[in-house]
């Protein structure tokens, strides 16, 4: 906008040769709606407003403060500026720091140029609210609805505990939690945020954590005992725990979604190549260790887990499993990095996020110090459970590779392991003489065995899911067609926009990634529910894959405030729904009642 500033001086001539006025080519209003500011600017034909421009303040400061908000996606002129037409629109929500406060002042800030590049000068509005006295425990995005105009005050109107429901209600997820950050105290902003990674703890981005942990724990041998396998359970959550803190900070100030950057083929390839190596250890094929120079090295400066390189290896590995094994953004995660993007408050926003992935690692700490408590004492049961965490550790592996290997690749994956693993099991050799365990064993051996068959023809008849191998051919074929038909029409970043515009019906928009656990648990259930397929038939369904991360697909999210997939985004007649937003997984149950609200 800086650029065409030179233009300024043409205004008298461009004025008087009939052009519009400022006071023409933008009309403001701000109303305050619900606890939140709603500001609106109609611009005339032929000019943009700037987005750079905008500004929004409330005094007295020490009594108000605005909340996070999140501006509509702009578009770009000719210069390649961040501009508004025909009529920008946004809500501001704010908090009354004084309960005893009697009037507020909101100062909107905007400036624009015309078509013809003819630049107004910059303009600030005052727009004075009178306010009852509100009690201390008053919420701040519950209060009564009032209206003003400039230079006006108006008085409040009455309102309803219902209608304040309805209004927590029009709140995004997100944007709730982002609210939860700017209105309560340090203390209960940690705890809450503790609730939520507990919570997130039960979601299938934090399983896949539990079998690496307790196999890096089973894979130290002897002398495991539970404060030891307290201690490298700690050690792993808090890499978690900064990894998610340093990389969410990022995120929120940057719009740089480090995970995702991690989600290439050659970097999950790796990692799953990792797997199979550890994997293969445990089986006694050879032992991982540091070189012996490493390790003299680390014992003069270290302690006994020092000694053997496991603090450092627990230490990398959940900094590894924070970066790619568990890439979701769920509502929490997405309302902290809302919240530090919009206010730039790092400190808080981390120390949220922090804690939040404390808790969604307590879980992994129980199991942590489980493993070590339980560990066998030397001998064939520690080859024995050595060799299922290798097992299991195949298992990570198949599901990391899962995300960039077709899906019938994949299933033969599944049914390889299953059926070798039934093997070793004994399910092919005959039975001796007695019973127990070796019975046991066999049947166990057997029932996997059949399962690996079933995943080979689920892998030779289209089935996607492992855990409904035969779904290719129930009912001749027909209702897994019609389940797995497509929903969406793939659209690609930079047309997504047009598409919405031009859409003649409400318009809903899938943000998905083949590396998204959520994503995949959402196509599986949700989208594959005959219900929701129903209530789904009067939209208009757009879906962007963000597999790639591409720079278009970048510049997207950030212009919609999306830090990462799954999100859901409605539209009705090109403006975003934005209370309606869906970010994480929604059962099919939920989904459809949000839908039909």
């Amino acid at each position: 906008m800086m650029k065409r500033w030179w233009m300024v001086w043409l205004i008298p001539l461009w004025l008087s040769a009939g052009f519009l006025t400022a006071k023409e080519a933008f009309k403001p209003s701000v109303t305050l709606e619900n606890g939140r500011f709603h500001v609106q600017i109609d611009v005339a034909e032929h000019i943009h407003l700037s987005k750079e421009s905008l500004r929004f303040d409330a005094k007295p400061k020490e009594k108000v403060k605005l909340l996070p908000y999140t501006l509509p996606a702009p578009q770009k002129d000719e210069f390649g500026d961040e501009v508004y037409t025909g009529r920008f629109e946004v809500d501001v929500p704010f908090k009354v720091l004084d309960p005893q406060t009697e009037k507020v002042t909101f100062l909107l800030s905007y400036q624009g140029c015309s078509d013809n590049g003819v630049c107004y000068p910059p303009v600030t509005k005052r727009y004075t609210f009178s306010l009852p006295a509100l009690k201390p425990d008053t919420a701040p995005l519950m209060k009564p609805t009032w209206q003003a105009s400039a230079s006006k005050s108006a008085k409040p109107t009455a309102t309803t505990a219902s209608s304040q429901k309805a209004q927590h209600q029009s709140l995004s997820e997100e944007a709730s939690v982002a609210s939860i950050l700017a209105n309560k105290s340090f203390g209960a902003v940690l705890l809450t945020f503790f609730g939520f990674g507990l919570l997130m703890a039960l979601t299938p981005c934090v399983f896949p954590m539990i079998p690496i942990l307790s196999s890096i724990i089973v894979a130290q041998g002897k002398g495991m005992t539970a404060g030891r396998g307290f201690f490298l359970s700690l050690v792993y959550v808090l890499a978690m725990a900064l990894t998610y803190t340093v990389a969410g900070v990022l995120a929120g100030l940057f719009g740089a979604n480090i995970q995702a950057a991690m989600q290439n083929p050659w970097v999950i390839g790796a990692f799953a190549g990792l797997f199979v190596a550890l994997a293969f250890s445990m089986f006694g094929f050879y032992e991982l260790q540091l070189p012996a120079s490493w390790q003299s090295k680390l014992s003069r400066t270290s302690d006994e887990a020092g000694k053997k390189g496991g603090v450092a290896g627990v230490a990398v590995m959940g900094f590894l499993s924070a970066l790619i094994v568990g890439p979701c953004v769920a509502p929490p995660l997405a309302g902290a990095l809302m919240y530090i993007g919009q206010t730039g408050d790092a400190l808080l926003g981390g120390l949220a996020l922090f804690v939040m992935s404390l808790g969604m690692g307590a879980p992994l700490l129980l199991v942590g110090t489980g493993a070590g408590r339980f560990m066998p004492k030397p001998g064939g049961w520690m080859s024995a459970v050595s060799r299922v965490f290798g097992v299991v550790m195949l298992a990570v592996a198949v599901w990391m590779l899962s995300r960039i290997l077709p899906d019938g690749v994949t299933m033969g994956l599944w049914a390889l392991l299953a059926i070798v693993s039934a093997v070793y099991m004994g399910a092919l050799e005959p039975l001796a003489k007695g019973s127990g365990w070796p019975a046991l064993f066999k049947g166990l051996g057997v029932a996997l065995l059949l399962y690996g068959a079933m995943l080979l023809v689920g892998a030779f008849s289209g089935a996607t899911n492992p855990l409904s191998p035969l779904e290719g051919l129930r009912g001749n074929g027909t209702s897994a067609v019609l389940s797995n038909r497509p929903l969406f029409t793939r659209v690609s970043a930079s047309a997504l926009m047009d598409r919405i515009k031009t859409a003649n019906r409400p318009v809903i928009v899938d943000f998905r990634a083949d590396w998204c656990v959520s994503c995949k648990e959402l196509e599986e259930t949700t989208f594959k529910d005959p219900a929701v397929r129903r209530a789904l038939q009067n939209y208009t369904l757009y879906q962007v894959d963000v597999t790639d991360n591409t720079p278009a697909q970048k510049v997207l999210m950030r212009q919609l405030g999306i830090y990462g997939p799954p999100a859901i985004l409605f539209f009705e007649k090109g403006k975003e729904l934005r209370a309606k937003r869906i970010i994480g997984y929604k059962s099919p149950r939920a989904f459809v009642a949000l839908l039909q609200s």
